[in-house]
């Protein structure tokens, strides 16, 4: 990771919490004035750290309500099917993460959808199309925390 000063963790940790933020309010938080503040955000954002602003919406509001890891094991450990199972996740919108794994399991799954049946047609749907050996899936009861914050790393560490 770059060199990040405490300036930059602090407009980090805000932005991740609220970007709606005006540049003017977020300079006033992290005691700059508006060009500096405004050419650090441009920095973080072309470095990569800031990846994307997006809204996060209410899944429940939305009639999204079910969330759904399904574990995924396969027998095909090649290039061409891994890139033919990413490309085909890629188009499933109830797939809102995706994980390659190490363990029992290949892939990890974080899947939306409106109720079980809704997940019985994705289930139906994935695997008339990817090549799978062993698919377990677990229902969500409750969610108990869910955040897109990162913890930023103080600097203080010596790096080795």
């Amino acid at each position: 990771m770059s060199s990040l000063d405490a300036i930059d963790r602090q407009l980090l940790a805000i932005l991740q919490s609220d970007v709606s933020l005006s540049i003017e309010e977020l300079a006033e938080r992290v005691g700059l004035t508006k060009t500096p503040c405004w050419r650090r955000v441009q920095k973080l954002e072309k470095s990569g750290i800031i990846r994307r602003k997006v809204a996060l919406l209410n899944a429940e509001i939305l009639g999204l309500p079910v969330s759904v890891f399904a574990q995924v094991k396969t027998d095909q450990h090649t290039a061409e099917w891994a890139d033919a199972f990413a490309a085909h996740i890629a188009t499933l919108p109830e797939v809102v993460d995706c994980y390659r794994m190490a363990g029992d399991y290949d892939y990890l799954l974080r899947i939306v959808v409106s109720d079980i049946a809704a997940y019985d047609r994705f289930y139906k749907e994935l695997i008339r199309h990817v090549g799978i050996s062993d698919i377990v899936s677990n229902f969500a009861m409750e969610q108990i925390k869910s955040t897109t914050e990162l913890p930023i790393p103080s600097g203080d560490k010596e790096k080795e």
